[in-house]
């Protein structure tokens, strides 16, 4: 089937982010290890030297231009086709690193890679076209759609017991709560940020949108939803081991926002069962693809244990790799020596 001219637009900007926030990641990395090398202190133990450095700041402009690049795709193409493109981005920084960091990636990241981007032709292949939009006020009434309050409300009601309830009570030992807390905002800030970039978009194009207070009301909900998101983003990261907490988070998040999306927008209305059935066959290889090539980083990483000494871990240990709050997991990636990790448990047993 063919592409509508603003849908085409929304996928060359969602692929042009996703190639700059992937280059971004590598870019940054690079220039924390000079500095790590210039000083002898690591940035994840406290070292600050990497802001002097002009390739983490180069990164750091990459990633922006890349979420700029994100939020305009937003304004021309449905929620449903760009979100799930964001994993390209994972693709990207998985090659770069392979090449650049000498980072090996695993035959079953390759595997992940190749089934990213086929889940991700066959959603571009089967997408909706985007909905043509007049006015933000046309946008405000199907925000103000019972279904969508539904959503919201449901929304509002479990971020709020994540965070009073739940967040104090095992925050700290259930991966799923923090990046639950951040996937059901991410889902509210994508829907404002594409009714905020839509807005923007009339308004370039002559039609005035700015004297709506809708416009400002849905800038006021994007900075409110960013800021929860990535407060709750960062104490899961700092929580839980990252090969955790990146797929978990863009399963839900990505769900949950093509979720928001279908209700808000009705972006399936009018397609055929064959595209949808298309589409969401897409999105579940998207998925797995990420989550294999995930998956393949935390089996490259199970050597650094040290075949010999793995055998050593007692049952009760080896269950706390995969639970807890990932300790041993984040002392792997700050690339801590094996011993020093066990002697790290045994000072805690004692």
């Amino acid at each position: 089937m063919g592409m509508s001219k603003e849908n085409l637009k929304g996928v060359i900007l969602a692929l042009a982010s996703s190639g700059f926030i992937g280059a971004s990641f590598i870019i940054k990395k690079k220039g924390l290890r000079r500095a790590a090398a210039a000083t002898g202190v690591r940035a994840g133990v406290g070292g600050y030297y990497y802001l002097l450095e002009p390739l983490w700041w180069l990164g750091m402009v990459t990633m922006i231009v890349g979420e700029v690049a994100n939020f305009v795709a937003y304004a021309f193409a449905p929620a449903v086709l760009v979100t799930p493109l964001g994993a390209l981005s994972i693709i990207v920084s998985a090659v770069l690193a392979h090449f650049i960091l000498k980072e090996r990636l695993h035959p079953l990241g390759m595997l992940g890679c190749v089934m990213c981007i086929a889940g991700s032709v066959v959603i571009v292949l089967h997408a909706p076209e985007e909905r043509t939009i007049t006015s933000v006020q046309e946008i405000w009434n199907l925000a103000t759609q019972p279904a969508f309050l539904v959503y919201v409300c449901s929304v509002a009601v479990l971020v709020f017991i994540l965070v009073f309830h739940f967040a104090p009570r095992c925050g700290h030992t259930n991966v799923l709560i923090f990046t639950g807390i951040c996937s059901l905002m991410g889902s509210l800030s994508v829907m404002s940020v594409k009714a905020l970039g839509t807005s923007l978009k009339l308004t370039f194009e002559g039609v005035n949108q700015l004297i709506y207070p809708e416009t400002w009301f849905f800038m006021l909900v994007v900075v409110t939803c960013v800021i929860t998101q990535m407060n709750y983003l960062n104490k899961a990261l700092d929580t839980f081991n990252t090969a955790i907490v990146s797929p978990i988070y863009y399963v839900m998040f990505t769900t949950l926002t093509i979720l928001a999306s279908v209700i808000m927008f009705k972006d399936w209305e009018g397609q055929s069962v064959a595209d949808i059935a298309s589409d969401i066959c897409g999105f579940i290889v998207v998925l797995a693809g990420t989550i294999l090539l995930q998956v393949s980083k935390d089996y490259e990483r199970s050597p650094s244990f040290g075949g010999s000494n793995s055998a050593l871990l007692s049952p009760s240990l080896s269950a706390q790799l995969f639970s807890g709050n990932g300790e041993l997991f984040k002392l792997a990636d700050e690339n801590v020596a094996p011993s020093e990790v066990m002697s790290l448990r045994r000072q805690e047993s004692d």
